[in-house]
């Protein structure tokens, strides 16, 4: 009996204390940043039902209060191209994202990982199995190609091509912010401009985007982005560049500046054109990069057939030691030689010993020619991507464009699955765990490129008012409470190409939609975050 009385007397006063409280959260006395590219200001943030709902002095007492003294007080973060789309399905934690900051991601170049018909069921999904950040999506072009006529190259019938707008209306109707491409790889790269422009026109009947990873980043960077913007123009969309860079090592510091003046164009004359970069000088994908795109033109299983025929990859080599041509960009060549290509994952025992090496150094240490190395090293870790990190970047670019106004922030990078791993795609690229922290360690920090203000700018209220997020990316009241808490003097990136999945340092508390979800080193296991939908606003 006694007990009995005692529990319900504490049950009393914990009922009393929450009934007293006036805010779920307070956080208190920080540095508020918010997000609009303005001075700090000190103030206390109150947090209820999810919402910022005051910012200045906050007298009143919240269930959880945060003192956040000496420390920043920004909006979460949103990743402008992620790759979570079904990592998320596997673990909704996205803990290496978090710990970077990051409450929202845009899925990216590759879709969703279900049809146009499942999408509805998919969001569905993410939110009934619980989901850590803020997720929405593109829809795949190719997605839409493919269902209609399969992997291999040609051009489609005007029937196909009707069935393929039918496939991205009805994604945007589910709720995709657009359309995505990846022109780069088969069968993307079989899409003609023409193609794109039609199913643009379907996505800008709910105002929807066209986001590019563009048919060449490197040589002829200057003309994909042409015509991506001429795809936007004609199409009636805003377009977005994933992953802007100027991949060609023998004209580094040239085709920057032109790629960033046809941009600049383009928006001075009306278009809605602006971009995405990830901060490393080298990006990451698979070894079959280094096949020419004719090799897939038949689909998938005949083009391992032609890589796996000593016969073809005499031309192969030939082609790859001359450079890029025409619907292919040699990322080799880019990248100025094999030496500064090197395998990230082979995804076979075989060759795990060579992994961090050149393939340069394999094929010597093999005595093979790298390129046949390379493709050895691709049939071997079949079914699997695998996968090498290309170093064909300029740092000197990065910074170029990450100046720009318009250029906002994107890790090309998924949530890991398991956290420490090499995330969802297998590729140990430091992006994955570092590409948030570093913009604020590496470029507001220790090379002064960017302010504080407008980095944190570029990665919250910009990125938020371009797809659309019009409750997000700021703290003032009525906002979704998207915040994260960081230690200036201590925040470092620390993944590294020797150490990809090294945990930044100095982020301390993340708060997706209003609930601490990363705090004190260590992931609460919240699953606060929501599936975003695009509304599909008719014109």
């Amino acid at each position: 009996m006694k007990r009995t009385l005692l529990w319900a007397g504490v049950s009393m006063l914990f009922a009393a204390n929450a009934a007293a409280a006036d805010y779920d959260l307070v956080i208190r006395g920080g540095r508020v940043l918010d997000g609009a590219g303005n001075p700090w200001v000190r103030a206390d943030v109150a947090v209820k039902e999810g919402r910022v709902v005051q910012v200045g002095q906050v007298p009143g007492q919240g269930t959880r209060e945060i003192d956040a003294t000496g420390r920043y007080v920004s909006p979460g973060f949103i990743d402008m191209m992620d790759q979570s789309g079904a990592a998320l399905l596997k673990d909704g934690a996205a803990e290496n994202k978090l710990r970077m900051g990051v409450t929202t991601l845009i899925g990216g170049e590759g879709g969703p990982p279900v049809p146009a018909a499942g999408m509805p069921g998919y969001f569905k999904q993410l939110e009934t199995q619980g989901i850590a950040v803020n997720f929405g999506t593109y829809y795949s072009s190719t997605q839409a190609r493919v269902h209609v006529m399969g992997d291999a190259a040609g051009a489609p019938t005007p029937k196909q091509l009707e069935a393929m707008g039918e496939q991205v209306k009805m994604a945007m109707e589910a709720g995709a912010f657009g359309i995505s491409s990846a022109l780069i790889y088969a069968p993307s790269s079989f899409q003609s401009t023409s193609d794109l422009i039609s199913l643009a026109k379907v996505a800008a009947q709910c105002d929807g985007f066209y986001a590019t990873h563009m048919r060449d980043e490197s040589e002829g960077v200057v003309k994909a982005i042409e015509e991506a913007i001429e795809i936007g123009e004609k199409g009636g969309v805003k377009v977005e560049i994933f992953h802007l860079k100027a991949a060609y090592a023998p004209e580094w510091g040239k085709l920057m500046p032109q790629a960033l003046a046809t941009i600049t164009a383009a928006r001075d004359r009306g278009v809605d054109v602006a971009a995405d970069l990830y901060p490393y000088t080298a990006g990451g994908t698979g070894l079959e990069i280094i096949a020419p795109s004719w090799v897939w033109a038949d689909g998938l299983e005949k083009g391992i057939e032609r890589v796996r025929d000593p016969k073809v990859r005499e031309r192969m080599k030939k082609e790859v030691a001359a450079g890029s041509m025409p619907g292919w960009s040699n990322l080799v060549h880019a990248s100025g030689g094999f030496q500064n290509v090197r395998l990230a994952n082979s995804f076979s025992e075989k060759y795990r010993r060579f992994h961090g090496k050149t393939l340069a150094e394999i094929g010597a240490e093999l005595n093979l020619d790298p390129a046949d190395a390379a493709w050895d090293i691709a049939l071997e870790g079949l079914p699997n991507r695998a996968v090498a990190l290309y170093f064909m970047i300029s740092e000197a670019d990065v910074q170029l464009a990450l100046r720009q106004p318009w250029v906002s922030i994107g890790s090309d990078a998924a949530a890991a699955v398991n956290y420490g791993s090499d995330g969802a795609i297998g590729l140990p690229h430091p992006r994955a765990y570092g590409t948030f922290p570093r913009i604020l360690a590496e470029y507001v920090k220790r090379r002064q490129v960017l302010t504080l203000e407008d980095a944190v700018r570029k990665m919250t209220s910009w990125p938020a008012q371009r797809m659309g997020l019009s409750d997000r990316g700021l703290i003032r009241e009525g906002m979704r409470a998207d915040i994260v808490l960081f230690d200036l003097d201590t925040l470092d990136d620390v993944a590294s190409w020797d150490a990809p999945a090294g945990a930044p340092t100095g982020i301390d508390t993340v708060i997706v939609n209003g609930v601490v979800s990363f705090e004190d080193g260590k992931h609460t296991g919240a699953r606060a975050g929501s599936a975003l939908r695009h509304p599909c606003r008719t014109r």
